[in-house]
């Protein structure tokens, strides 16, 4: 290696590993996991026999099963990451934490999260098993067809929603469950749709999985599970509202709808950002979700 390349290559020491490995495990992005705690918000007079423990073990399983799946992610694209002008700034990417320590930290994290699992119940230890499958299966191979990758997508925040119901053995509404799903291709649809849009606005290189929708299927697919999430959490929420007599909950439909149009709003401006980041960087979106949690608290416990 010559003295030029080597004063261009990153130094890896200790500190910068462990640094850059927990960068690349994407803490932020744990904030996904919050969908853990949805199923227990109707949840009323049951949440009386709930251990708040189960919960808190169920949301760190999935912080530290997703973060072995952003490792492996990274361990197996990490040349193609190095050509993306964004992307080759990541840890691995950049040669900041070495692959063979991101490999044995995935597998660490993956066994703990395990262990995790095991000790609240099997249901949700098959739940967790079941979204590492799934996301093991997106980044050998799924990510780069179309329709399946929506699919490994979408179930990553099902998946989350309903591992927090049998974690405390709560039985879930198939209005719920439907509500999940489909608000989970929501938001995986519509994370697409403004890649693509930032693509077609900017001319940006997008993943080549993009590059083979096209913008009507995207909208199609966006617009379909738009309709069906406004349409199940509908019914869920009168079904709640019959169980509480209370109209809170079916109140709680109008901010619901709002913030699906305006979640709408900030993914067809073409900014390629992730569902949280969006929530989190908007605060009329903040407004309507706080409002929306008032409603529904009030509608079961007042």
């Amino acid at each position: 290696m010559s003295a030029v390349a080597e004063e261009r290559a990153p130094r890896q020491t200790s500190a910068g590993a462990v640094t850059g490995l927990l960068r690349a495990m994407r803490p932020r992005h744990w904030t996904k996991n919050l969908l853990v705690l949805v199923p227990l918000l109707p949840a009323g007079s049951a949440l009386r026999q709930v251990d708040p423990l189960d919960v808190l073990l169920a949301f760190a399983a999935f912080c530290l099963i997703s973060s072995s799946v952003y490792l492996v992610n990274d361990a197996r694209d990490v040349e193609s990451d190095r050509a993306h002008p964004v992307k080759r700034y990541r840890p691995l990417a950049a040669g900041v934490v070495p692959i063979p320590l991101a490999v044995v930290a995935a597998v660490v994290l993956a066994a703990a999260a395990f262990a995790l699992s095991a000790a609240v119940n099997v249901p949700l230890l098959v739940t967790v098993a079941t979204y590492y499958g799934i996301q093991l299966a997106y980044c050998f191979g799924l990510k780069h067809e179309p329709v399946l990758e929506l699919a490994c997508v979408a179930s990553g925040f099902m998946l989350r929603a309903l591992a927090g119901g049998v974690a405390v053995d709560i039985p879930l509404s198939s209005w719920f469950l439907l509500t999940a799903a489909f608000g989970s291709l929501y938001m995986a649809a519509g994370k697409r749709y403004g890649e693509a849009r930032m693509g077609e606005r900017t001319g940006a290189r997008v993943r080549r999985v993009v590059q083979r929708y096209t913008m009507t299927f995207l909208r199609f697919v966006w617009t379909l599970s738009a309709t069906v999430v406004v349409l199940t959490y509908s019914l869920w929420s009168f079904e709640v509202s019959q169980r509480t007599e209370s109209v809170f909950s079916a109140v709680s439909v109008v901010p619901f709808t709002l913030a699906i149009l305006r979640f709408g709003i900030n993914v067809d401006a073409g900014t390629a950002e992730e569902p949280d980041e969006i929530v989190v960087h908007d605060r009329v979106l903040l407004a309507l979700g706080l409002l929306w949690a008032v409603l529904f608290a009030a509608a079961v416990y007042l």
